[in-house]
């Protein structure tokens, strides 16, 4: 075999890297790698600068393997691909060290001990790279047709768009109507459309459609074969249809914060959740009535059910959803008297004008610690809230009020039959988790399968809305190709090797591997396209006949052996 001729780039991160290990020493102490030619540091490898100097070093100088030591993988691995591709270099002899998340973020008091390590994974990277080989896409065909589960209006305005671009949808609905949550409000923020109209619109647009097949009482419970190419079992009014797709899209919407009964008053007559007030606003005009009398005073506490131990992520959309609410209750009623209780608040982009307004209508922002909430009571003269306030130098101050309204957050939805079903990745927070919020916000990790709206995290409509079509986007430009190209790092097997045990079938969570007829017996044949490169067949193997490609058993035992390179015996 030839000499590897690899290139090795080192990113100081702006600081992220450079901050906690020595970059320079790691290029020094790299650049004598067998088959190394050329080694840098560079400020950011991801910018454009620096990827068109990676690009002229393999063309000008011949190189057929690339390095890149900067940060995760799951951030940069498509960048470099493509970089690698522009330059005529196959984009599977390119690997990336992480010494961002694994070195100079986890040792960040240790700069020698993270610049050694560093070392010792870029001449991994390196010793990966020199055996590496070309490897191409698995290319499949695609069913022009998609899935999408959930019938709120991201779920309704991702269907429109996916028969806009002339792909046939499928929309499942697990309620006996469409429109989710969004179908029961008045008006929305910051367009001040009404929502049941807004949902009216979408359902009509959706009728005048005939790509669009609406199942309502409707449920997905089965999903097998491969990316580009799924067949889907959904359940309705106790039949089983099946259908053929080749993407879906999960926008199953969340649910609000309950209260538990005694939190901050909760379930004292006269104590609401905010989504309880905003349907008393919208179901009727003129001042609101309570306990049939016109409610004078409102007392808003924020941060109900998030920012806490068990919820400790902030659900964004509620203190606008609040101060609109207070808009719309000082509109119906000019006179009534509103306080606003909240630890911090996120009025963000267009909404800070809702608040300028609302304190320009009278209410009243009161800011308490997060370790001191109000106290919510009920008196013979009607609700009392105590609260202490840190914008009057900690002053305890008692309000009385008609109503309290305790501005509840979204959190997820239980989802766990469809979970199961999809094999849908689960954030820390309990929403569906995308792959990158930035790079990536509505791909997961199953190939195929794109997540919109809020069942991936706290969002406004039209957030949602957005995220919706961004999953349309995403689906289409798979579907319309009529093609899709998979990762080819798979898993293969060594037909001379197999004795057909069925170890590695039994393993395979992705039922992508079966046993075949050979030669009077059987051996183990894997699925290219619903392989996903999981690579847990290869060490049940007791014949050591599967290999992963991009990760053979002789590459990762090269790696070994070079982070062994100066260890302590």
């Amino acid at each position: 075999m030839s000499e590897r001729r690899i290139g090795v780039y080192v990113c100081n991160c702006g600081g992220n890297i450079s901050d906690y290990v020595d970059v320079e020493q790691v290029v020094e102490a790299v650049k004598d790698e067998p088959g190394v030619v050329v080694a840098r540091r560079a400020m950011f490898t991801c910018s454009d600068s620096t990827q068109q100097e990676i690009i002229d070093d393999i063309q000008g100088q011949e190189l057929d393997g690339l390095v890149v030591a900067s940060c995760s993988p799951k951030l940069h691995t498509f960048t470099f691909r493509a970089v690698a591709q522009r330059a005529g270099l196959n984009p599977y002899e390119y690997t990336q060290v992480n010494v961002r998340e694994q070195c100079s973020w986890t040792h960040t008091d240790d700069r020698e001990g993270a610049t050694r390590k560093a070392i010792s994974l870029v001449r991994a990277g390196i010793a990966r790279t020199r055996l590496t080989k070309p490897l191409e896409p698995i290319v499949v065909e695609t069913t022009p047709r998609a899935l999408v589960i959930g019938g709120g209006i991201a779920g309704m305005r991702a269907a429109i768009g996916l028969a806009d671009v002339g792909l046939a949808v499928f929309l499942v609905e697990r309620e006996e109507e469409l429109g989710g949550r969004v179908g029961n409000l008045g008006e929305l923020f910051p367009h001040g459309k009404d929502g049941r109209a807004l949902i009216a619109q979408l359902a009509e647009e959706i009728r005048q459609r005939s790509e669009i097949t609406v199942f309502t009482n409707a449920e997905l419970t089965a999903k097998s074969g491969t990316f580009g190419n799924y067949r889907a079992v959904v359940h309705v009014a106790g039949e089983s249809i099946h259908l053929e797709v080749g993407q879906i899209i999960v926008a199953t919407g969340f649910d609000s914060y309950q209260p538990e009964a005694g939190e901050l008053g909760y379930g004292i007559d006269g104590v609401l959740t905010l989504p309880e007030w905003k349907q008393l606003l919208d179901d009727g005009d003129g001042p609101v009535i309570v306990n049939g009398k016109p409610v004078e005073s409102v007392a808003y506490v924020y941060c109900v059910g998030s920012r806490d131990a068990e919820r400790p992520y902030c659900s964004r959309f509620c203190c606008s959803a609040a101060v609109h609410a207070s808009l719309t209750a000082a509109g119906r009623d000019a006179n009534v008297r509103q306080y606003h209780l909240y630890r911090d608040l996120r009025t963000y982009g267009r909404n800070e004008l809702m608040l300028n307004e609302s304190r320009q209508r009278g209410s009243l922002y009161l800011k308490f610690a997060d370790d001191d909430p109000p106290d919510v009571a009920r008196t013979d003269a009607g609700l009392n809230v105590t609260v202490r306030d840190l914008l009057t130098g900690g002053e305890e101050l008692t309000i009385p009020a008609d109503v309290v309204v305790l501005v509840t957050g979204m959190v997820p939805r239980c989802n766990d039959d469809l979970v199961g079903v999809l094999k849908l990745p689960i954030g820390r927070d309990g929403f569906f988790n995308e792959i990158h919020p930035k790079l990536r916000p509505v791909e997961t990790v199953v190939d195929g399968v794109l997540i919109a709206g809020t069942c991936q995290g706290p969002k406004t409509s039209a957030e949602s809305v957005a995220s919706g079509l961004a999953a349309v986007t995403q689906a289409a430009a798979v579907l319309k190709r009529g093609v899709a190209e998979l990762d080819p790092q798979v898993a293969v097997v060594h037909s001379q090797a197999c004795t057909g045990c069925a170890e590695c079938v039994e393993t395979c969570p992705f039922g992508a591997i079966s046993l075949v007829a050979s030669d009077g017996g059987e051996i183990a044949a894997i699925d290219a396209a619903g392989c996903k490169g999981c690579g847990a067949c290869a060490p049940v193997c007791p014949e050591n006949a599967i290999d992963l490609e991009g990760y053979t058993d002789a590459q990762v035992r090269a790696m070994i052996d070079s982070l062994l390179v100066g260890a302590p015996s």
